[in-house]
């Protein structure tokens, strides 16, 4: 169907695509990476946080036991405290999962400062755009996956307590601290199995939006040809661009006529300049042309005492048949033979 998008998005439709901040990503594959950090810092630094805690509430207990303490100032001093030792203790977790976070959204999008995606659009304010977009299919789609997240992983949280709680109606009577080390194996090897589980979705999630980006992208047959139009050069700047050549590659043809061993004419119309080394299987066109720059060929052939030599059938063929670089075909041997043979008997006459 006309105006069907089936190509692929092109390199331009891309780039302009990115530049107004559309990329595949997803946010559950941030998420899985920050809660994959937050379980790595808190096996790391989570003891050294609870005897951090532990210790500055013991210090609290034991100073609010103090009469002279319990002040304005000496309250203000010891939640000072309390919270600064607190303070000291996650910021290497938040670090942690500040950095994953930071590296999981660069790895998707690759880091690019876009600044028009900063610009602001009054589109964005209008209510009806706004309400079209909560009750639209997208909204529809993206709260269903929401649930179905919801629901997965509530059910591996479901499967993973449910064997253990028999394990957790006997800690009943336990001392605080085999309660905590009890309680705290059991949420983290829950937390693990969520975590993995969130990192498969997280997969999921991102090809798909991958799929469902490539899709927006996709362009029409006649988005391509209209793309290719407006990328070719207007017709002026390529008759410039056209004539440039020419003249630089004239500049070059005329440069070799020097080195030519002979100057073959019509005798006005056309000139064509000949050279042979030997190294080569036959003669070779280093210059040619009609008119002008015939006559230009022949005023240079003359300045540096080039032969020039009138044989017009000669000089016609082989300007329609050989172009500038070539060597001449099979069929022109023997009257180019003859021609260089008769330049080569004068010159050597004239030298004696």
């Amino acid at each position: 169907m006309p105006g069907e998008r089936t190509e692929k998005a092109t390199p331009k439709r891309r780039n302009e695509a990115r530049n107004k901040g559309q990329v595949a990503k997803s946010v559950d594959v941030n998420g899985s990476a920050v809660i994959m950090a937050s379980l790595f810092a808190l096996g790391s630094f989570g003891p050294k946080l609870v005897g951090k805690l532990e210790a500055s509430m013991y210090q609290g207990l034991t100073q609010i036991s103090h009469p002279e303490v319990v002040t304005q100032q000496g309250l203000g001093k010891l939640l000072g405290t309390t919270f600064g030792t607190a303070a000291a203790g996650i910021a290497p977790i938040a670090g942690v999962c500040l950095l994953a976070g930071v590296l999981a959204n660069v790895a998707q999008v690759r880091p690019r400062l876009n600044l028009q995606a900063l610009k602001p659009d009054p589109k964005r304010l209008n209510p009806a755009a706004g309400l079209k977009r909560l009750v639209g299919p997208e909204s529809a789609f993206q709260t269903a996956k929401g649930l179905l997240k919801v629901f997965l992983l509530g059910a591996i949280a479901v499967f993973s307590v449910t064997p253990k709680i028999k394990e957790i109606a006997a800690s009943v009577g336990m001392s605080p601290a085999d309660f905590l080390s009890t309680a705290g194996h059991l949420i983290l090897t829950v937390c693990r199995r969520l975590a993995v589980a969130y990192i498969v979705i997280a997969i999921a999630d991102y090809f798909w939006a991958r799929h469902r980006h490539e899709k927006q992208l996709k362009m029409s047959k006649e988005d391509i040809k209209e793309e290719a139009k407006s990328q070719s050069l207007p017709p002026e700047v390529r008759s410039a661009i056209r004539r440039r050549q020419i003249q630089a590659a004239r500049a070059r043809m005329m440069a070799a006529v020097p080195q030519a061993d002979v100057v073959v004419t019509n005798p006005t119309h056309f000139a064509v300049a000949l050279a042979y080394d030997g190294a080569k299987g036959a003669p070779e066109v280093v210059a040619k042309g009609p008119d002008l720059v015939a006559a230009q060929i022949r005023k240079i052939a003359k300045e540096h005492g080039i032969p020039i030599v009138e044989d017009p059938p000669l000089a016609r063929a082989l300007h329609a048949s050989v172009e500038v670089g070539q060597e001449i075909p099979e069929e022109f041997f023997q009257a180019v033979a003859q021609l260089l043979a008769f330049v080569y008997r004068v010159a050597g006459r004239r030298a004696v």
